[in-house]
């Protein structure tokens, strides 16, 4: 389980639309390597929840979650409803560990995704959960997250939030 190098804010890829993949199968070792990167990344840098696949240099439809010991791997995640109702909070990434970005998300949404058996599946998600997908489904758009702050008063360094 090789962990990989993680695209870091102003490479290009990141700002590719991913593709959907065609056979789920296919995503599985691409799958491992985004378990590998993000636990080696939580190891290395003390956080870390969720991958996509693009943040590795793989331009498809693909995340992988570890929130609060459950594992999900989405392939062609795609929402299927987003709440009107949004929070507010921080968000970082693994593409640029050191900045933290003020902004809205959903509170609520349902996804509808792809297991690598090719089974469809849906996921109900809420609050920090929902918040990680939505991150993630941005990047497979080339969203990211320094996108939604409203103004430069909305970036501002970990070590300055975390003394906060």
């Amino acid at each position: 389980m090789p962990a990989r190098p993680i695209l870091l804010l102003g490479h290009p890829l990141l700002r590719e639309r991913s593709e959907p993949v065609t056979d789920p199968a296919s995503a599985r070792l691409l799958l491992r390597d985004l378990r590998a990167t993000l636990l080696e990344f939580r190891r290395t840098h003390g956080f870390g929840r969720g991958i996509s696949a693009v943040q590795i240099g793989e331009t498809r439809r693909v995340i992988y979650l570890e929130v609060e010991g459950q594992e999900y791997e989405l392939v062609n995640p795609e929402y299927t409803w987003l709440s009107g109702d949004k929070f507010e909070l921080w968000d970082d990434c693994f593409s640029f560990p050191e900045l933290m970005v003020r902004l809205q998300r959903h509170r609520r949404l349902v996804l509808r995704y792809q297991r690598v058996t090719g089974e469809y599946r849906v996921l109900e998600a809420e609050g920090a959960l929902a918040e990680l997908v939505q991150h993630e489904m941005d990047h497979l758009d080339g969203v990211l997250a320094v996108d939604h702050a409203r103004s430069s008063l909305d970036l501002a360094m970990r070590a300055v939030i975390l003394q906060r």
